[in-house]
């Protein structure tokens, strides 16, 4: 007899869905680059479901140097031009100009000192929030994305308001939101008790 496993609902049957929620939701993300990749996707989502921007993470990926920040500030404005015929991402002119102008972001609080990720998570205290979520109860921003939100936009980011900054600290770990029957939460709880800048 196959043994029923229980996910959060969120991510229904989908494979590629599925496979997200099993192994990238929710657990701790230390690597300045990888943050800023999934802050950029997240902005990107904006108006649309999340799986619709997860199956063009390939394309986005390729078309924004793998989100390496160094190297998007260095393509030229024909390529940024260009990118708005690119089927394989969303072609919104003002979210495309958003990873550019996050690039810049990035940059300018590199050669202030700031490390991209020591800045997002000081707002967990460097530490993910651990709660244990029964379902309904589970919000779409709270106090401290208020605040990220803030600092970001201040720095000179954009795409990253309050909602887009909660479902950003769910996936990378800043916290646990996969409920308490989900059988990703235990683990996550011990990837999030492990982790350490």
């Amino acid at each position: 007899m196959t043994k029923t496993i229980h996910r959060c609902s969120w991510c229904g049957t989908d494979p590629e869905y599925v496979h997200y929620h099993d192994t990238v939701w929710g657990r701790p993300v230390s690597d300045s680059q990888e943050l800023f990749a999934k802050l950029c996707l997240d902005g990107q989502q904006a108006g649309l479901s999340w799986i619709t921007i997860l199956r063009k993470q390939t394309n986005y990926e390729k078309a924004f140097c793998d989100f390496n920040p160094h190297k998007i500030v260095q393509l030229s404005e024909d390529y940024q031009a260009s990118l708005m015929q690119n089927a394989g991402i969303i072609r919104n002119r003002l979210k495309i100009e958003s990873i550019f102008k996050n690039a810049r972001a990035y940059l300018a609080l590199e050669e202030q000192g700031i490390s991209f990720n020591e800045f997002l998570w000081q707002f967990s205290d460097g530490q993910p929030r651990i709660f244990a979520r029964q379902g309904g109860d589970i919000p779409t921003s709270d106090k401290v994305s208020d605040t990220m939100a803030k600092a970001l936009k201040k720095a000179g980011f954009s795409f990253v308001g309050t909602t887009i900054c909660y479902a950003f600290m769910q996936a990378v770990g800043m916290v646990n939101d996969h409920v308490v029957t989900c059988h990703c939460y235990e683990p996550t709880c011990d990837a999030m008790r492990r982790f350490s800048l």
